[in-house]
């Protein structure tokens, strides 16, 4: 019996090996699981030094091409970073596809963490985009690979705040290069979007006492997202419609 070709949603145009191939990743687990509606991938890039780490986001990605294509670049980009950190770690990602403010569950976490946990803790998950601390709280019921649990179970909680940091820190080393000063005043600051890092950045005096920030939201008013910064005299929200 001749088996009839399965509709790949354009994973055609994208050779997966050569795509390995070419970035030097590991390993690359596709998970599916039809009950939770479960769509995920999970990379490893490399893990020379130790386990691959690197946080799961989830996002509507308009075809699995296009998630693949994320994934393998967020898992090498991790490989390099617990480098340069100088962690015994190496570098993975994980993407869930679909929409985390109608899709994610907690049967859909639990069998993520099952996944994560067939591989033996050869891959740690963590929080990324549309992802909080009491997710990981959720997927470390299935699997003890998991970090960034909440403050009060012994984790290190959200990790926005410390990334708007690095932000902000990259921000004045850029300012440098380009004026010879690492001086923000009276520099015009463009975030866009007001997710968990970019809400972290602009919420904190201490980064932008400076002559404006302006803030690009580009799902909601950041009025009704996060209601304290609107009679913020230094932030002019600009909106944009989404594509």
């Amino acid at each position: 019996m001749r088996m009839k070709p399965v509709n790949s949603n354009n994973t055609n145009d994208l050779d997966i090996f050569k795509s390995m191939q070419s970035q030097e990743h590991e390993q690359v687990m596709f998970c599916q699981d039809r009950d939770t509606g479960l769509k995920a991938i999970i990379a490893i890039h490399n893990t020379v030094l130790g386990p691959a780490l690197g946080g799961t986001r989830m996002w509507n990605y308009n075809t699995d091409t296009e998630a693949l294509t994320d994934v393998l670049r967020l898992s090498r980009g991790m490989t390099y970073k617990s480098a340069l950190a100088g962690l015994n770690l190496g570098g993975g990602k994980a993407v869930i596809i679909g929409d985390s403010k109608t899709q994610k569950t907690e049967a859909l976490l639990r069998r993520f963490g099952r996944f994560i946990n067939n591989l033996n803790g050869k891959y740690i998950t963590a929080e990324d985009v549309a992802m909080t601390s009491a997710d990981m709280s959720v997927i470390r019921m299935e699997t003890p690979h998991v970090c960034g649990l909440p403050v009060n179970q012994g984790g290190s909680g959200d990790p926005s705040p410390v990334t708007a940091y690095g932000v902000f820190v990259s921000m004045k080393a850029a300012a440098k290069s380009r004026w010879g000063s690492e001086s923000l005043s009276h520099k015009r600051i463009l975030v866009q979007g007001l997710g968990h890092v970019g809400a972290a950045l602009v919420e904190a005096p201490q980064y932008f006492l400076y002559l404006g920030v302006y803030v690009n939201e580009v799902e909601t008013e950041p009025a009704t997202t996060i209601p304290e910064l609107s009679d913020k005299p230094r932030l002019l929200f600009l909106t944009t419609p989404v594509s």
